[in-house]
């Protein structure tokens, strides 16, 4: 059986490593290509580095024009920050070694601080900017006139590379992003009908703990492709509102869908006929991927559902022994029908977007992102201390060679820090600069110093780089494949007359496998990552999210705490992939947190509804200064006080001596709140271990 397993796995590996798709052709021959573009034209203007020219096109190579544009356009502004800075420092410290490297050292540590604050292609901007500094500024050390030359000789090659990139991946055979966004939509709903249908029948746990990460994913992708396609084409700013908009729904029919799952419904005549109705909508949605071409006969059935849902069951209706249960059940349904009805109008809003100004009024959804400071100043102490460190060393020894390796350490620690396992990332890195090495010294020591001319270099280097493109192109092998084409192409250094230097060659390449090595043992020694410690930092901040919406007079939009949430859940699960059961109960609970803040988010209206006695009102101010001091002060093994148990009979109560549909709408919500805290109350206590 294991065997079985491991063949059947390695031929699945072997599969996508050796059939490459028509996009992924595409992609590799486009790469090559504006890589070649770039260098020659970099030849013609006589650019002291044409390397970085080439190298430019495939660092910031992504099969998605938008995404070359944006990750372009960062690096350039990257790139300037970066320049300017070096400029700026060697001005001012440029006759002091020990205080040049202490400020560069700085300077590399509050651009590793905002980069791990912020997402790609964004981050990449800040971290590039931070090591670009270093680049520049290093090789200035002791002729200080040369930095301003160096600036613009290094933003000069990187725009180069930039714009053949850019061209190349919008003219040829262009895969854009605009479209990709109607496609990840697409499957993005199906799976959602999919979730849904499961979830509505019982279907595997298992199954449907994976389509759940995978659409908290992808709705995150979603919302970082919208920033290429604004990119690739501005006319895509002004369909910005159905993309925000429609995340915000997808995220909201997960939680209802998750939430009826959670809690199976019970037989009454009230509810089985909306429940089966939503279990044969997505049925057949899912069954029938080509009827998202015409959503009109969903959108309508959806809304006949929801307003069957709405419908207060009539008293005499046999709804067993829980009214509060039945009518709970019938509102997470009808805001399951709302939220999918509103994503496939979303998609209808993408493939066909007004024209018209007529949206000036409609604020779009805030959509929030999970900022972990803590773990954003460990990674800028971590990169400026090592640099720092490695600089010290330098200076000490004058070993000239050393330099190189400065800058390698100051490029993975600022570069790497923010993953969550640096480490790993780092060791892809190494593997693929160690691979490089030889092949470089073959094509740039062996055959083109016999060989000079751009065409017996093309000869030479495109069976290399094809093949590598391909690597770049797969996700199993992006990381090491494009570590390979970069430093394959920095180590070739190629120039139009190349000489034998294999002295150089290997000092220079030494430098750099030693600076990684170090990098890594930076990342393993020095304030090493603890996916755990940075997972409770996030629970705890979703605790306190929670507090905040049940004491704080301002109540937000649904839509930016269901973001946030989301997010940071989104920011758990690669923490959290290999702690097995422990973390499956984390992400379990995270979402269970995500349903609690929007049954509070439901109990803040319901205060604010004038048909609401003031008793009534009151009791749930009560209840809610209850339930943030449980989750702020509560300590793992300390007895659980009376907040469950309060809310469980604050709903019965209500469902005694009053039958309106406010008040049983404030009795479900308290059921469900409680239901949350009892199936995951580890989750929910302060400072767990």
């Amino acid at each position: 059986m294991i065997w079985a397993r491991l063949k059947s796995y390695f031929e699945t590996s072997l599969a996508g490593l050796t059939q490459p798709t028509r996009s992924d052709w595409i992609f590799a021959l486009r790469t090559v290509s504006a890589g070649l573009i770039a260098l020659l034209v970099a030849y013609a203007l006589k650019l002291d580095h044409p390397q970085w020219a080439m190298m430019t096109v495939f660092i910031v190579a992504q099969p998605v024009a938008g995404m070359v544009l944006a990750k372009g356009f960062y690096r350039l502004l990257g790139t300037l920050a970066g320049g300017l800075a070096a400029i700026a420092i060697t001005s001012v410290f440029g006759t002091n070694p020990w205080l040049l490297v202490t400020a560069l050292s700085v300077w590399i540590g509050l651009c590793t601080l905002v980069s791990s604050l912020l997402r790609n292609p964004e981050a990449y901007g800040a971290a590039l900017a931070g090591y670009t500094a270093m680049i520049i500024g290093l090789p200035a050390f002791g002729q200080p006139h040369v930095i301003v030359d160096l600036a613009v000789a290094r933003c000069a090659e990187i725009v180069l590379g930039i714009v053949c990139a850019g061209l190349t991946s919008r003219l040829i055979l262009p895969k854009l992003a605009a479209d990709a966004i109607i496609s990840r939509l697409k499957r993005s709903i199906l799976d959602l009908a999919t979730y849904a249908g499961g979830a509505f029948s019982g279907g595997d746990p298992a199954t449907l703990a994976g389509l759940h990460r995978k659409l908290i994913a992808d709705a995150q992708t979603l919302a970082e492709m919208r920033t290429y396609a604004r990119l690739e084409a501005p006319s895509f700013a002004t369909r910005a509102h159905p993309v925000r908009r429609t995340i915000g729904q997808l995220l909201s029919a997960l939680s209802a869908a998750r939430a009826l799952h959670s809690h199976a419904a019970p037989k009454n005549a009230a509810l089985i006929p909306v429940r089966s109705e939503l279990q044969s909508l997505v049925s057949e949605l899912a069954a029938t991927p080509e009827a998202l071409d015409d959503t009109s006969s969903w959108v309508t059935r959806l809304d006949a559902i929801a307003g069957k849902a709405r419908q207060m069951p009539d008293a005499s209706t046999d709804q067993g022994d829980d009214r509060v249960g039945t009518i709970t059940r019938l509102t997470i349904a009808a805001d399951f029908a709302e939220a999918f009805q509103q994503v496939l109008r979303g998609l209808d809003a993408l493939r066909a977007p007004p024209t018209g100004p007529g949206r000036g009024n409609r604020q779009p959804p805030a959509l929030v992102v999970h900022r972990d400071y803590p773990g954003a100043s460990r990674n800028a102490i971590r990169a400026a201390v090592a640099t720092l460190a490695v600089a010290a060393f330098w200076l000490t020894t004058k070993w000239s060679d050393a330099a190189g390796t400065v800058i390698l350490v100051a490029v993975v620690s600022s570069l790497f820090a923010a993953r969550p396992d640096p480490v790993q990332v780092s060791w892809g890195f190494f593997k693929g600069t160690l691979l490089a090495l030889p092949f470089a010294f073959l094509v740039g020591q062996v055959a083109l110093p016999a060989l000079p001319g751009f065409g017996w270099f093309t000869l030479f280097v495109v069976p290399i780089l094809i093949p590598t493109a391909l690597g770049m192109a797969n996700p199993r092998t992006v990381g090491v494949a494009t570590a390979f084409a970069i430093n394959f192409l920095a180590f070739l250094s190629p120039h139009q007359a190349m000489t034998y230097a294999p002295g150089p060659f290997f000092a220079g390449s030494a430098s750099v496998l030693v600076g990684i090595l170090l990098a890594i043992g930076v990342f393993i020694v020095v304030l090493p990552a603890d996916p755990w410690l940075a997972a409770n930092r996030i629970v705890r901040a979703m605790r306190e999210d929670l507090a905040r919406l049940c004491l704080h007079d301002r109540v937000p939009r649904r839509s930016a705490f269901e973001s946030l949430a989301y997010d940071r859940i989104n920011q758990l699960m690669p923490l959290l992939q290999n702690a097995g059961r422990k973390g499956d109960a984390i992400l379990s609970g995270g979402v269970a947190a995500v349903t609690i803040g929007l049954e509070i988010l439901r109990l803040r209206a319901a205060q604010q509804n004038p048909g609401i006695p003031s008793e009534t009102a009151l009791s749930i101010t009560n209840f809610l200064r209850g339930l943030a001091r449980e989750l702020l002060f509560r300590a793992p093994g300390d007895p659980q006080t009376a907040t469950v148990a309060v809310a469980r009979q604050y709903a019965a109560s209500l469902n005694e001596r009053s039958g309106s549909a406010d008040t049983l709408q404030i009795a479900a919500s308290l059921r469900i709140i409680a239901a949350a805290i009892e199936d995951f109350p580890d989750f929910f206590t302060k400072d767990r271990s």
